[in-house]
């Protein structure tokens, strides 16, 4: 296969989820699949070979805090994230814009690009479309972003408007410098551009007809997840992506607990990551398939039984809750590399049963079953 040729191989009868194909320049991805977080070329307390073992085929990595450290240049001379960090797989890089928004504490948008000042050390910088695409393909990233404005939740209808407008200017820069490195660097990587429109329903469908008219290899839909209640977040979804043709891979942006994963396949997504799983595996929070526990509580202190009986991850064989609470509770490195290891494990066997249940046209009756579960009590509850 091409890299960049997506395969739509079977869709369920019940809804838009569906299995494909995706295959990159670092092999093929099934879909649909979670992509853990490694934002600084690592995805914390999970070694590279552990993550292939685990049925991982490609991660994230983070480009602002890449940017700013060690520099894309440095990751170039070491030939790329793949030669810095030795993960095999994947990378999908993110344009680097949300952290500029979220971190840095003093930033500027302007026609060109944005400006910012370093959270690190106050340093000040520019990234612009077109920057941001050389710095993605320095990395030799297998899948990069644009440049684009993520709306918060509550934003005004005004300045959602302006930044969905200005993303997609971006969006054509993107794409011009993108087609520029194929052509005299013969970079093989993909470039997605991101729908967004905040929480406006008209925006979201003008933004999802701008994004298609792009012809990339794949769409992002950005601005969801963000704060806004769990029955707007499934609204809008089901909207933007009911507005997006299904002849190209789709990304949902920053979403990784199970119900969320589930609601994403329902609409037809292929692809999502989010640190939620590690970084809250790393604070105490476990994934179960009666939902989540949270390990330092002094009931789990003479609880031998496994964190989940019913997963067959290297940690659910080996250890018990109470061990964990207690390697939990002494700040002992171990701890996290076994919740974040039983965490992705849990989320990558999630993946297998989703895309069976797909192929066997049961999806909806499987989410259902799932959720009936991890929610016993028929609410969010998220940890005991």
């Amino acid at each position: 296969m091409i890299p960049g040729t997506f395969t739509e191989l079977h869709r369920s009868k019940d809804s838009s989820a569906r299995t494909g194909e995706l295959c990159l320049p670092h092999g093929i991805v099934q879909t649909p699949a979670f992509m853990p977080v490694g934002t600084n070329a690592t995805v914390k307390a999970a070694p590279p070979e552990d993550l292939a073992a685990m049925g991982f085929r490609i991660i994230l990595a983070n480009t602002y805090h890449l940017y700013l450290r060690p520099g894309h240049d440095m990751i170039r001379a070491a030939g790329g994230l793949h030669g810095f960090s030795g993960w095999k797989g994947n990378f999908l890089t993110d344009s680097g814009g949300f952290q500029v928004f979220s971190l840095s504490p003093l930033r500027k948008i302007t026609e060109e690009g944005v400006t910012f000042r370093s959270h690190i050390d106050g340093s000040k910088h520019e990234l612009t479309p077109e920057k941001v695409v050389d710095i993605q393909t320095a990395f030799n990233s297998d899948i990069q972003m644009q440049l684009d404005i993520c709306s918060p939740w509550g934003e005004e209808e005004k300045k959602s408007r302006f930044a969905m407008v200005r993303t997609h200017a971006w969006a054509l820069r993107a794409k011009a410098q993108w087609l520029k490195a194929r052509k005299e660097l013969d970079y093989q990587g993909l470039l997605f551009g991101i729908v967004q429109g905040s929480f406006f329903m008209d925006q979201r469908a003008e933004s999802a007809q701008r994004t298609m008219d792009l012809d990339l290899p794949g769409i992002a839909i950005g601005g969801l997840s963000v704060g806004e209640p769990k029955e707007v977040f499934s609204d809008f979804l089901a909207h933007t992506a009911g507005a997006i043709a299904m002849d190209k891979p789709r990304y949902l942006m920053g979403i990784g607990t199970p119900d969320y994963i589930l609601e994403a396949v329902r609409n037809g997504i292929d692809l999502f990551d989010c640190v939620y799983p590690t970084r809250t595996a790393r604070n105490g929070l476990l994934f179960t398939s009666q939902g989540q526990i949270t390990i330092k509580k002094a009931l789990y202190e003479k609880d031998f039984s496994p964190i989940d009986p019913e997963c067959s991850c290297p940690v659910c064989l080996n250890h018990s809750r109470a061990y964990l609470r207690h390697l939990y509770r002494n700040g002992e490195i171990l701890y996290s590399l076994l919740a974040t290891r039983h965490n992705l494990h849990f989320l990558g066997d999630l993946m297998r049963k989703i895309r069976l249940a797909i192929l066997k046209d049961r999806f909806e009756a499987f989410r259902i079953e799932f959720l009936s579960r991890y929610f016993p009590e028929g609410k969010d509850a998220q940890a005991d």
